[in-house]
């Protein structure tokens, strides 16, 4: 199973603390370390340092790290035109060596949008799929070739369709919940498709419904299964009380809900996640500053640096 740490740099994080993290997650070995995109503090506390923008920042990642992979978990579809976005991936796919990993969703935090005056239409999946298939078909077309795209919401004519990634082909990842048009666009356009914090036991009916989408779509390649958990560890119960208290959370519902307690508890939890058919697991770290938890996660779920 592929382990990777999930940040959530809105809440307060500068580059430089983001910069720690990521380093550290690659030292231990994880295979990723990604963030999300947003540009508002989600509740109450001290913002800090206020947002960073995903892909400035992952493109400073590309730079100062050298081997984890680097995406996003992930970004929305109201943030960038795709045009700009298939340019923005690809310089920081360049610039990484081609690690770089695409998320594209929907958006959902409307009040993000009118802190930073970005419009938040009702209606945006049809841009989600719009965007997939511009984005992809973008960085697809032949070299020398030229790419147009017709569609309800976005229009190109005569693309250069340049510049390429580094990567033959750069994963995209598909994150949702939902049950029919999630799956089908995850089906149709993605290497990889997310649950974001599913209820526990809804992870085998969800994975079912995309197992579905792809026999639809007929598609012969496989697309990985992963969901993203909040996750507190720690070696006895007073540090695990601890740590969920600097988030704001209750461990009873931590264990509930996401990974946590101790390392058998880990354990276990990723063992199911397994029988359920999850590939990669999204650890999300919520405190930053705690470099400590990463190690300790790092040893409980058994990853090493190779």
């Amino acid at each position: 199973m592929d382990l990777r740490i999930f940040t959530e740099p809105q809440q307060g994080a500068s580059y430089d603390e983001l910069l720690a993290i990521a380093q550290r997650t690659e030292q231990l070995g994880f295979d990723g370390f990604f963030r999300s995109d947003h540009y508002l503090r989600m509740g109450d506390g001290d913002p800090g340092y206020g947002p960073t923008d995903a892909w400035t920042s992952l493109a400073g990642l590309a730079r100062d790290t050298e081997r984890v992979r680097l995406g996003t978990l992930v970004s929305s579809v109201t943030y960038r035109l795709p045009g700009i976005l298939a340019v923005q991936v690809a310089n920081v796919d360049q610039m990484s060596g081609g690690r770089v990993e695409l998320g594209l969703g929907t958006g959902w935090f409307a009040e993000e949008h009118s802190a930073f005056g970005i419009p938040f239409p009702e209606r945006r999946f049809d841009l989600l799929e719009e965007q997939l298939a511009i984005v992809t078909e973008l960085w697809a077309t032949p070299a020398g070739a030229r790419f147009s795209f017709g569609g309800e919401h976005y229009r190109l004519d005569d693309s250069p369709a340049l510049p390429k990634p580094t990567q033959d082909r750069l994963p995209v990842i598909v994150g949702g919940l939902g049950e029919r048009r999630t799956p089908r666009l995850a089906a149709e356009f993605a290497d990889e498709h997310n649950l974001p914090f599913p209820a526990l036991d809804r992870i085998r009916p969800l994975f079912a419904a995309l197992d579905r989408a792809i026999e639809r779509a007929e598609r012969t390649t496989p697309v990985v299964r992963s969901v993203a958990l909040v996750t507190v560890v720690g070696d006895d119960e007073a540090t695990v009380a601890r740590r969920a208290a600097a988030i704001g959370r209750e461990p009873a519902e931590l264990r509930e809900h996401g990974i946590a307690g101790s390392r058998a508890e880990v354990e276990d939890r990723l063992g199911a996640l397994a029988d359920d058919g999850v590939e990669r697991v999204y650890l999300q770290v919520l405190d930053m500053t705690d470099l400590d938890h990463v190690d300790e996660i790092a040893a409980f779920a058994g990853v090493s640096a190779t």
